[in-house]
This record gives structure tokens, C-alpha cells and sequence, in this order.
């Protein structure tokens, strides 16, 4: 029996993130190591939120990361690398693979879209984890339309289904409802959790202080 069940109060994450962001990746699997050591684990509920590093990245143009971070935002290449090798250091230590030399930087909507409908199905978790290792390990291009139906049916979603959904314009007014919200709640970057909607942890922290928000907040609403 579930701790809701016994009449405890769950608790409510909202996560801010893209699917092209390293540290997003990072912070979701920080948290997950956290939920592994937290005791009433089955009764958080995780819902991921749209954000885009990069909204007006032309639809249709997939670069390699060095290359499109170059052209977009000035970076120099070496510098980017360099950055990126700080980071799949971190990632490895925590079980994630990042080859950054393979990602391919594309219009990140398409894939909102595709999560929105993940979420109305029960299975938003388990389509950001296939989002994220597809694009920061396996170099998929997760723009591509048959690329997030395979995604999508790795989950059980119906593949159909999903192709007929991800371009769909309710779910896309639910991506701008998302990135709106993140506007006004004062969302400066991503990933960015917000807990029973009263405590905000922003950036990828480190597991610890993730455990000790959950700690927190449980006593609180279970006091």
C-alpha cells in the first residue's frame, strides 16, 4: 500500500527542460538518484515542462551541436569541446553517455509536442529518458519524424498515433502554455523543478540537495 493510500500527501515535481539540454539530462538523473534513496519514492509525480534552449532554430536544419552552437550563439568550436568534455566527465561519474561530437542540434518543438501526448498516456517519464539518450548518445536526429515514432513505440505508445500527434495543434498550444508559465514563474535557464509548488531547485544539483527538498517537502505536507 502506497503512502497516498494511508491517506499521506504526494508529492508534485514540475520539471522545466529541453531535450537538447546537457545539464537537463543531468539534473532529471540526479533526481533520480535521490528518488532512489527517498522512502515514499511511489508517491512523487513528475511532470516534465516545455522549454527552448533555442526557439527559433530554424526547423529542418539538423548541424552537428559545435557547429550550430557556433553559428547561433558565436562560441568558438574549441570552446564548446571544451565545455562538453567537463560535462560528459560529470555525466559518466552518474551513468549517462554524452558524445557530444555525434549530437545534432535541431527545432526541439516536434519533440514537446511528442511529450505532451507521453504525458496524456502515463509514460512522459519514460519517452524523456528514450529523448535524451537519443539525441546526447545515440546522435539521433530528434526533430525527424520517424526518429520520435520509433521513441514513442519504445515506450508503447502506438506509433501511429504518435506520428499523427506530434505536429498537433493542441498539443502545441500546450508546449507555448509551458514556456509561457516558465516566463512568468521567472525561469531564467533549464532544468528548472519546482516542488508542490512552493520550492524551486534550479540547475543540475547535485543529488544531496535534491534529497533534501524531498525531505523537506514531505514533512511539510505530511506534518
Amino acid at each position: 500500500m502506497s503512502d497516498e493510500q494511508q491517506g499521506n500527501s504526494p508529492i508534485t515535481v514540475d520539471v522545466w527542460s529541453d531535450v537538447m539540454c546537457p545539464f537537463c539530462w543531468m539534473g532529471d538523473r540526479h533526481l533520480e538518484l535521490a528518488l532512489e534513496e527517498f522512502s515514499h519514492r511511489d508517491d512523487v509525480k513528475i511532470t516534465y515542462h516545455s522549454y527552448q534552449l533555442m526557439p527559433d532554430y530554424p526547423e529542418n536544419s539538423p548541424l552537428p551541436s559545435a557547429e550550430a552552437v557556433a553559428k547561433q550563439k558565436g562560441m568558438p568550436v574549441a570552446q564548446f569541446k571544451q565545455m562538453n568534455d567537463g560535462v560528459a566527465q560529470r555525466g559518466a561519474e552518474v551513468g549517462l553517455d554524452y558524445n557530444f561530437d555525434q549530437a545534432l542540434t535541431v527545432n526541439s518543438r516536434r519533440a514537446h509536442r511528442l511529450s505532451h501526448f507521453a504525458e496524456q498516456q502515463g509514460v512522459q517519464h519514460e519517452l524523456m529518458q528514450n529523448l535524451f539518450k537519443a539525441y546526447f548518445t545515440d546522435g539521433k536526429n530528434v526533430e525527424d519524424r520517424e526518429v520520435l515514432a520509433d521513441l514513442a513505440a519504445e515506450v508503447g505508445l502506438d506509433r501511429d498515433e504518435a506520428l499523427a500527434k506530434m505536429d498537433n495543434e493542441e498539443l502545441d498550444h500546450a508546449v507555448q502554455a509551458d514556456i509561457n508559465q516558465a516566463s512568468q514563474i521567472g525561469v531564467q535557464g533549464v532544468p528548472f523543478f519546482v516542488f508542490n509548488n512552493k520550492y524551486a531547485v534550479s540547475g543540475a544539483q547535485p543529488q544531496q540537495v535534491f534529497q533534501q527538498v524531498l525531505e523537506t517537502v514531505w514533512g511539510e505536507a505530511n506534518s
